[in-house]
Order: C-alpha cells, then sequence, then structure tokens
C-alpha cells in the first residue's frame, strides 16, 4: 500500500540523488557529458534531459506545470546546457516535493486519467502505481547515469535510501 508518507520520503531522496548525481557531473568536462557512452539516451547529459522531461510530462498531468514542448524522442535533447538543466532539476525536484507534502495523510486513493504520447491514446491507472512510477523511472536512469559517472572517473557517493542523511528525512 502507498501512503504518503512513501511519497514524502521518496520526493526526499529523489532530491538528494539528483543533487549527488548532478554534483559528479559537475565534475566532468561538456565533452564527457555529451560523449555517446552506449546508453539508451546516449549520453549522461541526454538521460538527465530525459528524467527532466519525463517528471516534466507526468508533473504537467497533475496540472502542476507546463508540458514539455517536445515529444519523448527529443527529451534526451531537451535541454542542451548543463548548467540550466541542473537548474530546472533543481526546481522540479522542489516542486514534486511540495506536491508529494500535500497528499492526505493515509493510502493514496484515486485514478489519473491522460493521454499517452508514447501510445498515442488515452489511459487511466492508480495514483498509487502513477507515482511509484515517477519515482521508479528516475531511479532507473539515475542507475544508468551512475554507471556512466562511474565509469568515467565520478562518484556519486551513497545511493542506498536507508544511508540518506536523516536530517533530510520528512517531519
Amino acid at each position: 500500500m502507498i501512503t504518503d508518507s512513501y511519497l514524502r520520503v521518496m520526493a526526499r531522496y529523489n532530491r538528494w540523488q539528483n543533487e549527488a548525481v548532478y554534483g559528479a557531473a559537475e565534475r566532468l568536462t561538456d565533452a564527457a557529458r555529451t560523449e555517446d557512452r552506449g546508453a539508451f539516451f546516449g549520453s549522461i547529459h541526454g538521460t538527465l534531459s530525459h528524467l527532466y522531461w519525463a517528471d516534466r510530462i507526468w508533473l504537467s498531468r497533475f496540472d502542476l506545470i507546463a508540458a514539455p514542448p517536445v515529444p519523448q524522442r527529443e527529451s534526451a535533447r531537451y535541454v542542451e546546457q548543463f548548467d540550466a538543466l541542473k537548474n530546472l532539476r533543481g526546481e522540479l525536484d522542489e516542486l514534486l516535493i511540495g506536491f508529494c507534502d500535500t497528499h492526505e495523510k493515509g493510502p493514496l486513493r484515486g485514478k489519473l486519467t491522460w493521454f499517452s504520447g508514447s501510445t498515442m491514446s488515452e489511459a487511466t491507472a492508480p495514483l498509487s502505481m502513477i507515482l511509484t512510477h515517477l519515482f521508479n523511472h528516475q531511479t532507473h536512469h539515475r542507475g544508468q547515469v551512475h554507471a556512466m559517472l562511474t565509469a568515467a572517473g565520478e562518484s556519486t557517493g551513497d545511493t542506498d535510501l536507508f544511508l540518506m542523511p536523516r536530517e533530510l528525512w520528512p517531519n
């Protein structure tokens, strides 16, 4: 059962890990960040851009932010400048935390209906599945970025949820 407590923890974990990944990526040159490393979205930058695009598309379905003006197939090139992407990521993480903090106490209830550009059809799913997917998607692609950063000689530090510093945990 997915609850409001899960959302609050995961939103903060998401921010903590994004800060670590962007910190490691920032220590690389632009050429190293944009080098095609054989990942699904090509490069470290391309994968981070896709993650930002994907979170934006999901949060737009909750009417929290405008949808990206480009389709998924262009998501790896959505934000081309690293500094801009880093700043936008930080802003989006704060928006996501605020959104997760507003859920009523207890289990998530309800459904979301949206038009999926990936399937070109209307879709409906429980909120618990959608919000779990949002965090799972982040973790999946951040893992790819982590591997690329490691191969490039950088480290993100700890990634395990239970190692998140206690001061970052929600009240």
